[in-house]
C-alpha cells in the first residue's frame, strides 16, 4: 500500500481516487452487517458475484458490499445506485433477476416494498415512511463506503477533515470547533465534547495522555456502535486521531466487547490500512503528530460501560468503578490522564470538521445539536436504526418513523435508555427527545435504545425485567447497588405473583430513591429509573396487581387464567402448539384448555388467527 509521506501526497492521492470513479455506472450496493449476514445478505451477495461474472458485466455493473443501512426489518435487502432503487427482504432467485435489471436499466416493481397503508409501491429508498424525517448524517456514510476498503473511505472525503485539522497548525482550534458544535457525549450522561477535551489539553505539559473509545454497549436491544463500527471504522479513527491532535495524545484505545466479531475484525483491517497509509504511527504526514491505537476486546460486563470500570478492565483488573475525583481526566489509565467517548461521539468529529462548528450546530437545538442514532425495537412497524435530529418528539419517531404499532393493540410506552432509563408513558409523545427533556421525565438518553410497548405489555413484568438484569449485573462493590437491586427485584416478583401489599409500593419507592442517591456509579444511580418511572406513570397497574391479583396486561402468569371462546373454529393451530397438551377438541369442533396442565406460555395465543384465546 502507497506510503503518504506528506499531507499533498494525501491531497493527490484523494484527488486521484476521487478522478477515477464513475458514479454513472450502475452499482448493487448489498449492506452485510451482523443483521444482514444474518438475514442472509452473504448469499445474495455470492449470488450477485456469481451473476456479474457469469453474464460479463464485469465494468458494466459495479457491486459494493457496506454495513447496515438501518432498516434492518428489510434485511437482507439491495440498493441500487445512482438511481436509488431499494429491493426489500431479497431472496437467492430474486438477485439472480435484480442482477440483469441493473444491467438492462430496468426496475423490478414486484419487488418493491409496498405502502402498508395505501398499498402503494415505493421505488425510492429515501421515499420510505421510515426515512421520511431521519437526518442521516452517520448512518448516510454507511451506504457510501466498503468498511475494509480504505480508498472507498478516501474516495468519499475520508480523513481530509483530519487532513484540514493538521493543515491549521492550531490544536486549539480543533478544541474550539468542537466546544462551539456544542457536541455532547452520545455515550448517556450527555457532558460537553468539546469541554473534556479542553480540560484533557490542560493537563500538565509532558504528562502522556489516552483517548478511549467507548464501544462496550451493553444495552439489551441496542446495536448503534455496533453498526457504526462495523460499517465505517475509520470514521472513528479518524475522529480519534482528530481528538488526539487537539488534545496532545500519544495513545488510543478502542474497548469494544468481544461479543461484535464482525466489528472486531474490520476494525483489524481498518487499523492495519490506516498504519500502512502513514494516517497512525509516527510522524503522521510528515507533520511530526505521532499517535496510535490499540484494541482492547471486553468481557461483555454491563457496569464497564461506566468509564472507571472500563479503565480497570483495560488494565487488565476487574471491572469495578471506583470514587470520582480523582476524575479519569486527571487520573486514567495507569494513572494518566484520560478521555473516554463512545462510538457515535467519535463519529461526529470528522463531520464537524468538515462542515465546522456553526454548520453542524444548525442541526438539533440549542443545548442539544446534531443528530442521534437510536435502535428502535419492540411492538413498532419498522425496526431498524433511526438517525433523527435532537428535539424531535417521540411521537414523530414512533408513528412518523417507525408507523405505529405492528399490531391492533395500541402503543402504551416507550422505554429509553437501555436498561437504566425510564417508561414513558403514550401521553408524553410529545415530549422532545434530548437530555434535558428525558432526564426530567424520569428517563435518561443513555446510548440510544427505544423499546416501543403495546397494551399487551405489562408495566411491572418490565420493571421487574431490567432490574433482573442490573441485579446480576452489578459489580457488587456498594452494598446499596448490590441489595438493593435484588430486594427490588425481590419486591417486584412479589407483587408480579399477586403476593403485593400497598406497603410494599413506599417501601419500593423509598428503596428506589436510597438506591439513586447513595451508589457510586452511574449504573447504580440510574438503576432505579425502569421502578420509579413505572410507579410514577403506571400506579393503577401496580395496585390492580395488589389490590385486584390481577395483571391487566395478562402477563404475570400466576394473575391470569387462559380460556377458549366461541370464535373457535377447532383449527387445532393451538392442539400442535400446546408444550404441555394441554388443549383438547375434534377438528373443527370447539377446544377446551385445561387449567391443571396450562403453563399459561401464551404459545396457544399466538397461533390463534381467530382471537379464541382469552386471558383474564
Amino acid at each position: 500500500m502507497l506510503k503518504l509521506k506528506s499531507l499533498d501526497d494525501f491531497r493527490t492521492l484523494q484527488d486521484r481516487l476521487r478522478t477515477g470513479r464513475d458514479s454513472d455506472i450502475p452499482t448493487i450496493v448489498i449492506p452485510a452487517g451482523t443483521c444482514g449476514q444474518a438475514s442472509g445478505a452473504s448469499d445474495i451477495i455470492r449470488v450477485a458475484k456469481r451473476e456479474i461474472l457469469a453474464k460479463e458485466l464485469t465494468g458494466k455493473v459495479k457491486l459494493r458490499i457496506t454495513g447496515c443501512h438501518g432498516f434492518c426489518q428489510i434485511e437482507p435487502s439491495v440498493l441500487i445506485e445512482p438511481a436509488r432503487t431499494v429491493y426489500p427482504n431479497v431472496g437467492l432467485k430474486e438477485m439472480a433477476r435484480i442482477v440483469e435489471a441493473v444491467a438492462k436499466g430496468e426496475v423490478l416493481t414486484d419487488l418493491l416494498l409496498k405502502d402498508p397503508q395505501t398499498g402503494e409501491q415505493i421505488e425510492k429508498q429515501d421515499d420510505l415512511p421510515f426515512f421520511s424525517k431521519q437526518v442521516r448524517t452517520l448512518l448516510d456514510r454507511n451506504e457510501k463506503v466498503d468498511p475494509i476498503r480504505v480508498y472507498n473511505y478516501l474516495e468519499h472525503g475520508g480523513y481530509s477533515s483530519l487532513v484540514k485539522a493538521l493543515d491549521k497548525r492550531n490544536p486549539a482550534w480543533v478544541i474550539e470547533q468542537v466546544k462551539a458544535s456544542g457536541l455532547r457525549g452520545r455515550g448517556g450522561a450527555g457532558f460537553p465534547t468539546g469541554l473534556k477535551w479542553e480540560m484533557l489539553a490542560k493537563q500538565p505539559n509532558g504528562r502522556e495522555k489516552f483517548l478511549v473509545c467507548n464501544a462496550d454497549e451493553g444495552d439489551p436491544g441496542a446495536y448503534m456502535d455496533r453498526s457504526v463500527l462495523e460499517g465505517n471504522p475509520h470514521s472513528i479513527i479518524e475522529g480519534m486521531l482528530i481528538g488526539a491532535y487537539g488534545t496532545g495524545s500519544k495513545h488510543g484505545v478502542i474497548y469494544v466487547r468481544n461479543e461484535y466479531p464482525l466489528a472486531i475484525k474490520h476494525l483489524i483491517i481498518a487499523l492495519r490500512q490506516a498504519s500502512e497509509l502513514s494516517l497512525l504511527g509516527e510522524n503522521i504526514l510528515g507533520t511530526g503528530f505521532s499517535f496510535d491505537i490499540q484494541i482492547v476486546r471486553g468481557a461483555g460486563a454491563f457496569v464497564c460501560g461506566e468509564e472507571t470500570a472500563l479503565i480497570r478492565s483495560i488494565e487488565g483488573k476487574m471491572g469495578e468503578p471506583r470514587q470520582r475525583p480523582p476524575f479519569p481526566i486527571q487520573k486514567g489509565i495507569d494513572g494518566k490522564p484520560t478521555a473516554i467517548n463512545n462510538v457515535e461521539t467519535w463519529a461526529n468529529i470528522p463531520v464537524i470538521i468538515d462542515s465546522e462548528a456553526e454548520a453542524f450546530a444548525k442541526t438539533g437545538t440549542k443545548n442539544n445539536s446534531g443528530t442521534k442514532i437510536f435502535s428502535l425495537v419492540g411492538k413498532i412497524r419498522n425496526t431498524g436504526l433511526v438517525e433523527v435530529p435532537m428535539g424531535i418528539t417521540i411521537e414523530e419517531i414512533v408513528y412518523d418513523i417507525g408507523g405505529g404499532p405492528s399490531g391492533k393493540a395500541k402503543i402504551k410506552a416507550v422505554q429509553t435508555g437501555g436498561p437504566s432509563g425510564g417508561c414513558i408513558p403514550a401521553d408524553k409523545f410529545d415530549l422532545a427527545v434530548d437530555y434535558d427533556s428525558l432526564t426530567e421525565a424520569g428517563s435518561i438518553m443513555g446510548s440510544g435504545g427505544m423499546i416501543v410497548m403495546d397494551e399487551n405489555t405489562c408495566m411491572v413484568d418490565v420493571a421487574k425485567y431490567f432490574m433482573n438484569f442490573l441485579k446480576d449485573e452489578s459489580c457488587g462493590k456498594c452494598f446499596t447497588c448490590r441489595k438493593g437491586t435484588q430486594r427490588m427485584y425481590e419486591i417486584l416478583d412479589d407483587i408480579s405473583a399477586g403476593k403485593g401489599t400497598p406497603e410494599h409500593l413506599d417501601l419500593l419507592e423509598e428503596l428506589a430513591v436510597v438506591v439513586r442517591d447513595t451508589t457510586m456509579c452511574g449504573l447504580g444511580q440510574t438503576a432505579p429509573n425502569p421502578v420509579l418511572s413505572t410507579l410514577r406513570y403506571f400506579r393503577d397497574e401496580y395496585l390492580e396487581h395488589i389490590e385486584n391479583k390481577r395483571c391487566p396486561a395478562g402477563v404475570c402468569r400466576e394473575l391470569i387464567h387462559y380460556s377458549i371462546n366461541e370464535n373457535c373454529v377447532g383449527c387445532q393451530a393451538c392442539v400442535k402448539a400446546c408444550p404441555e397438551g394441554a388443549i383438547t377438541g375434534e377438528k373443527k369442533q370447539p377446544h377446551t384448555i385445561d387449567a391443571d396442565k396450562c403453563i399459561k406460555c401464551g404459545a396457544c395465543r399466538s397461533v390463534c388467527k381467530f382471537e379464541a384465546v382469552d386471558v383474564t
